[in-house]
C-alpha cells in the first residue's frame, strides 16, 4: 500500500470518478461513493450500498447476506456490557491521503464492474488497519462477486474484529455448510444464537429461513438437529426445526417435530395449523380431521382459527353439509368475516339453496375485498333463475379477479338468451384473451351459440378460422363433433387422427373415432380396436362403455353388448344409452325388456330425438 500520494493525483482521481458517476445509469449515481470515508472519519456505523452486480450471475450461487440493521442503543449497551472481556478496544483511525486514495480505487473498481478487485482492495485495507467496517464491506462485495475464498477470509476477519455481530457468522455458516463442514456450521450458527438480538424463536426462524434455501437437505437437517439438541425443551426450537424439515420435503420428520412442539406448547395455534397442513400433504386427511375434532371438543374457548381449518378441510373432502355447519358457527363468532361469508355463499350455492346463497353474497357486495366474486355469483344465481337483465347487471359489476373472464363470456352469452345472437357474437369477439386456453374457450362459446341455433355450417366455419394456423386438440375435437352433424366424416376422421398423432392416449378421441366408425361405417374391427384402447385408459367412463356395447352389437356379439350397455346405464341414465340398450334387447328378441328401458328413459327425457327415433323405428 502507498503511504505517500500526490494530492494532484488524488484530485484527478476524484474528478474522473465524479465524471463517471454523472454519465452512469441512475442507480450508479445514487451510490454513496464516499460513505466509507465518512464512516471512518465520523465514526458512523452505516455501510455503503453494494456496487452493482452482474445481471447474468446466478444469485442462488452466493450465500444470502444478512440485512444491515441498526440495533437499539439500549441493546447495544447491554451487549457491550456482556462483552467487556471479548470486544477489542477499537483504535481511532486517522484519515490519510493514502487511505482515501485506496478507498477511491476500491470504489472505482466496484462501479466499473471489477468486483473482485474491489473486494481484494477492501480486504487488504481491512487487514492493514484492522477495521471491522472495511472487513464487512470486503465480505459483502466478495459474496456478490462469487469470490468464495476472499469472502471466507473477509468474513473470518469481520467476525474476529466484531465478535458480537452475528452477521459474519451467517456468511461463514452457509459457506461451511456448502463445504460439508457440519461442526463449523453449527459453531457459527450457535454464535448467531448467542450474540444476535431478539428472542430465541426469532433467531431460530432466521436460521431456519436461511438454511431452508440450501440444497443439501440431509446435511441441513443434521445441522438443525445438532443445533436444536441444546434446546430440546424449547417449543420454539422444535417449531423452527419442523418448518425446515417440511420445507426440505421430510414430511415425516416434520410431523413428528410438530407433534412434539404441541406437547410442549399445546396452545400454539400456528404449530397446530402447520401440523394439520403436514398431515394433509401426507394424505392423512382423516387423522387430521379427527385431531381437529378432538382439539375443538377439548378447547375451553371457541378457537376460531382451528375451527376455520376444520371447516375448510371438511369442504375439501366434499363433506359440504358438515362444512356449512362449521362455517355457520364461525359466522356467529365473526359475522363480518369475508372468508366465512364467501364460503357460506358457495356452500349454499353448491346445494342449490339459491335464496340462502344470495343473502351471503349480497352482504359481500358491500366489502371491497370480495365484491367482484360476490357480483359474479349473484349473476350466476340470477341467470339460473332466468332473470337475464338482473344477471347482466351483476356481471357488469365484475371488474377483476379469477371470475372476470367468465363473467365477460356470460355477459355476452346473455345477449343470445335475450334473442340477439349476432350481438352476442360481437361481444365475444371484443373480449381480450390472456392465453391460448382463453382463446379456445371464446371460440367454443361462439360455436355453441350457433349450434344451439342449428347453424352448423357457420359453427364449422368458426372452428375453421381458429384452426388456420393452430393445431389445438380441444378445437380439433370440437370441430370433429360439428362435422359429424354435417355428415362430413372425412373431417371427423382427419381431425381425430390429428389429435391422436399428438396424443396417442387421448381417450376421448379414441372413443369418438371408434364410435363414429362403428355407427357410420362398416369398419367394425377397426372401431373395436380403438374403443378397446379407450376403455383400457378409462374403464369407468359411461360414454366409452356405451361405445363398446354399440360396436359389439354391430359385430353381432349381442350378449356382450347388453352387458356393457347395462354397465353404462348404471353409471348414467342417458337417453342415447337407453336407445342403444333397448335396440339390442329388441333385436335379441326381448321386446318387453326393450320397451321397459325406453319407457323409463322417456319419463326423464320425453323430447330426446335419438330416443324417439329408435322407438319409432322398432315399434311402428
Amino acid at each position: 500500500m502507498r503511504h505517500i500520494v500526490d494530492i494532484a493525483l488524488l484530485v484527478q482521481a476524484v474528478k474522473i470518478l465524479n465524471k463517471m458517476m454523472r454519465k452512469s445509469a441512475p442507480i450508479y449515481r445514487a451510490l454513496p461513493v464516499l460513505a466509507p470515508v465518512l464512516a471512518l472519519t465520523l465514526g458512523l456505523t452505516a455501510c455503503t450500498t453494494l456496487p452493482p452486480v452482474d445481471k447474468q450471475a446466478e444469485p442462488a450461487a452466493a450465500p444470502a447476506m444478512p440485512e444491515q440493521t441498526a440495533a437499539p442503543q439500549e441493546a447495544r449497551e447491554i451487549e457491550a456490557a456482556k462483552a467487556v472481556q471479548i470486544a477489542p478496544v477499537r483504535p481511532k483511525i486517522e484519515l490519510s491521503e493514502a487511505l482515501l486514495y485506496e478507498l477511491l480505487l476500491a470504489e472505482f473498481a466496484g462501479h466499473n464492474g471489477e468486483l473482485a478487485t474491489a473486494a481484494e482492495t477492501y480486504l487488504s485495507l481491512a487487514q492493514s488497519i484492522q477495521d471491522h467496517k472495511l472487513a464487512e464491506r470486503a465480505t459483502r462485495i466478495a459474496v456478490y462477486a462469487r469470490e468464495d475464498q476472499a469472502a471466507a477470509e473477509a468474513a473470518t476477519l469481520w467476525a474476529d474484529l466484531d465478535p458480537l455481530n452475528p452477521d459474519p457468522h451467517q456468511v461463514l455458516a452457509v459457506m461451511e455448510l456448502r463445504q460439508g463442514n457440519m461442526e463449523k456450521t453449527v459453531m457459527h450458527l450457535q454464535s448467531i444464537l448467542d450474540y444476535s438480538h431478539g428472542e430465541l424463536d426469532q433467531k431460530l426462524w432466521m436460521i431456519a429461513n436461511m438454511l431452508g434455501r440450501e440444497r443439501d437437505a440431509e446435511l441441513v437437517l443434521d445441522v438443525m438437529e445438532e443445533l436444536v439438541a441444546t434446546h430440546h425443551s424449547s417449543a420454539d426450537a422444535l417449531y423452527a426445526f419442523a418448518h425446515v424439515a417440511a420445507r426440505l420435503g421430510d414430511l415425516e420428520r416434520s410431523r413428528q417435530l410438530f407433534a412434539e412442539t404441541l406437547v410442549l406448547a399445546p396452545g400454539n395455534d400456528n404449530a397446530a395449523l402447520s401440523y394439520i397442513s403436514v398431515l394433509q400433504k401426507l394424505g392423512e386427511v382423516q387423522p387430521a380431521l379427527q385431531w381437529l375434532e378432538q382439539r375443538l371438543a377439548n378447547e375451553a374457548r371457541d378457537n376460531f382459527n382451528l375451527r376455520m381449518a376444520y371447516a375448510r378441510l371438511l369442504a375439501e373432502t366434499r363433506r359440504y353439509d358438515d362444512a356449512r355447519q362449521q362455517f355457520e358457527l364461525l359466522a356467529v363468532q365473526s359475522p363480518a368475516n369475508n372468508e366465512v361469508l364467501y364460503a357460506l355463499g358457495l356452500l349454499y350455492l353448491q346445494s342449490n339453496r339459491l335464496d340462502d346463497a344470495r343473502v351471503y353474497f349480497e352482504r359481500l357486495t358491500e366489502k371491497s375485498a370480495q365484491t367482484d366474486n360476490a357480483n359474479y355469483y349473484l349473476g350466476r344465481i340470477s341467470e339460473e333463475e332466468k332473470n337475464y337483465p338482473a344477471a347482466s347487471g351483476w356481471y357488469e359489476g365484475v371488474h377483476k379477479g379469477e371470475n372476470y373472464f367468465d363473467a365477460r363470456i356470460r355477459l355476452a352469452l346473455l345477449q343470445a338468451k335475450l334473442g340477439d345472437v349476432e350481438k352476442a357474437r360481437q361481444a365475444l369477439r371484443l373480449i381480450t384473451t390472456a392465453n391460448e386456453q382463453q382463446m379456445v374457450i371464446l371460440v367454443q362459446a361462439e360455436a355453441e351459440l350457433l349450434l344451439e341455433e342449428k347453424r352448423y355450417h357457420e359453427a364449422l366455419e368458426v372452428y375453421n378460422r381458429a384452426l388456420t394456423d393452430n393445431d389445438n386438440t380441444d378445437l380439433l375435437y370440437a370441430r370433429a363433433m360439428v362435422a359429424e352433424k354435417l355428415d362430413r366424416l372425412d373431417i371427423v376422421e382427419a381431425d381425430l387422427r390429428r389429435i391422436l398423432a399428438q396424443e396417442p392416449d387421448h381417450a376421448s378421441a379414441l372413443n369418438a373415432l371408434g364410435y363414429t366408425l362403428a355407427d357410420r361405417t362398416a369398419r367394425y374391427d377397426e372401431a373395436y380396436g380403438l374403443i378397446k384402447q379407450a376403455l383400457a385408459l378409462n374403464p369407468a367412463d359411461f360414454y366409452i362403455l356405451d361405445s363398446m356395447g354399440w360396436v359389439l352389437y354391430r359385430l353381432g356379439r349381442l350378449d356382450e353388448a347388453i352387458t356393457y350397455l347395462k354397465q353404462a346405464m348404471a353409471l348414467r341414465q342417458d337417453p342415447e344409452i337407453a336407445a342403444h340398450l333397448g335396440e339390442v334387447l329388441w333385436v335379441k328378441g326381448d321386446k318387453e325388456a326393450a320397451r321397459a328401458v325406453w319407457e323409463s328413459a322417456l319419463k326423464l327425457t320425453p323430447d330426446d330425438a335419438v330416443l324417439l327415433d329408435v322407438i319409432k323405428r322398432f315399434q311402428n
